[in-house]
């Protein structure tokens, strides 16, 4: 999973610098170049992971720290601040709506979850009183029809896909459009992911999202 090793890394980094007897320039610049490395290695955006360390160290002046402070635990709260600040999408997160037709469409690096994810996304929300629904528009994976149709069942959520269908835009508006039919009001769509951002991705993903956003 992208995300487990992604936490794994900046909390390897983050117990390196724990463990050092004193922290210094040199072991919050080792730190910061771990946790770097591994936002870069997880496709974070460059520029992104530079504002990150630029803010970090306007923010950690050790030479400007009284004695006593906690410089580690400064240091872990700074780091902290600043992921979420890069999550922070700056306006309030998107929030479903009972008795109206919701599309929600998960996209991301193959292997990063998404289809898991999405079962327990509608999973949670039909706990809630949504009945939820789940479109497989995933024709690059082997497989992935087959994996969503299993956790759907298991969750007994409606599903829709296709083994024969190789155009992941039209299984994605024949999905959502069946769904509307049966007055479903939240509508998941999987997509296909890849291994690095490929400009192929992006296109289909603009296409699947451009289409259902259409057909509701």
């Amino acid at each position: 999973m992208v995300l487990a090793q992604l936490g794994g890394s900046i909390s390897r980094a983050l117990q390196q610098m724990s463990n050092a007897t004193v922290v210094d320039e040199k072991v919050l610049n080792e730190c910061l170049k771990e946790i770097t490395r591994a936002l870069i290695h997880a496709d974070v955006q460059l520029k992104l992971v530079c504002d990150m360390q630029t803010n970090i160290k306007k923010i950690v002046n050790l030479e400007d720290l009284a004695a006593g402070h906690n410089k580690r635990k400064i240091i872990q709260q700074a780091v902290f601040d600043e992921l979420c600040k890069m999550l922070d999408a700056g306006k309030p997160s998107f929030t479903p709506k009972k008795g109206k037709p919701s599309l929600v469409m998960f996209v991301g690096l193959q292997g990063s979850g998404k289809t898991t994810t999405c079962t327990k996304y509608a999973y949670y929300h039909q706990k809630k009183g949504w009945k939820p629904a789940l479109v497989c528009a995933d024709t690059f994976r082997a497989g992935a029809f087959d994996q969503l149709k299993q956790n759907a069942t298991k969750a007994k959520i409606p599903f829709y896909g296709s083994y024969m269908e190789s155009d992941p835009v039209k299984i994605a508006v024949d999905g959502v459009e069946r769904f509307k039919k049966e007055n479903c009001d939240l509508i998941i769509v999987d997509t296909s992911g890849r291994h690095k951002q490929e400009a192929a991705l992006f296109e289909e993903m603009r296409q699947v999202s451009e289409a259902t956003v259409l057909s509701t």
